[in-house]
């Protein structure tokens, strides 16, 4: 039964073709979960990591796909575009403009709320990469040795940007995987972290 359903979804190429983009673009997340953030001392933070094992903070790093323990560029994963849509719902039971926007402008308002909770996700990321960035300064190794290189405002705009980009990058592969692949991108890279 499993062979002639193989042999079935083999023989449509454009299912074929979405089930490759989506692996494609699956395999590119996992890759950036291992490029690490400029600035971090790599053996302080594996030892700082350890010696946190079986923590709040270790099941944190497990939803964000190891990228939190290596310090990566995607460490935030898509959880700041997860918090931005559940704001901007929240904001459309609040704000009579923008549920207006969501039920009688159409696609058209869909698009806005669409682009407004981007913005928001960016706004969080920067946030959210601050704070992370001075957690990072203020961490050491069980044996003393700082995991941050260099601390200062350059380490903390640096980190900022590069967690920005990475959750940009996430969501946006996300969104590729929703217009050209299978399934929901979102669900998918939580689901491939994991």
């Amino acid at each position: 039964m499993a062979v002639g359903s193989a042999n079935n979804a083999a023989g449509q190429p454009a299912l074929a073709k979405r089930l490759g983009w989506t692996f494609l673009i699956l395999c590119c997340y996992r890759i950036g979960v291992h490029v690490p953030v400029p600035g971090v001392d790599a053996a302080a933070l594996a030892s700082f990591f350890e010696s946190m094992s079986g923590t709040l903070f270790s099941l944190f790093d497990m939803f964000s796909g190891g990228g939190l323990s290596n310090v990566s560029v995607f460490a935030l994963g898509v959880m700041p575009y997860i918090s931005a849509s559940i704001i901007m719902q929240l904001l459309q039971v609040v704000s009579p403009d923008i549920k207006r926007m969501a039920k009688e402008e159409g696609q058209a308002g869909r698009r806005k709320i669409t682009q407004y909770t981007r913005y928001l996700t960016v706004l969080i990321t920067l946030v959210q990469g601050l704070g992370i960035a001075i957690g990072l300064e203020n961490m050491t190794s069980p044996a003393g040795t700082p995991v941050v290189l260099n601390a200062g405002w350059h380490f903390r705009l640096v980190t900022m940007a590069t967690f920005t980009a990475g959750s940009v990058l996430v969501m946006w592969l996300g969104e590729q995987i929703t217009e050209r692949g299978i399934g929901n991108g979102i669900s998918l890279i939580i689901f491939c972290g994991i």
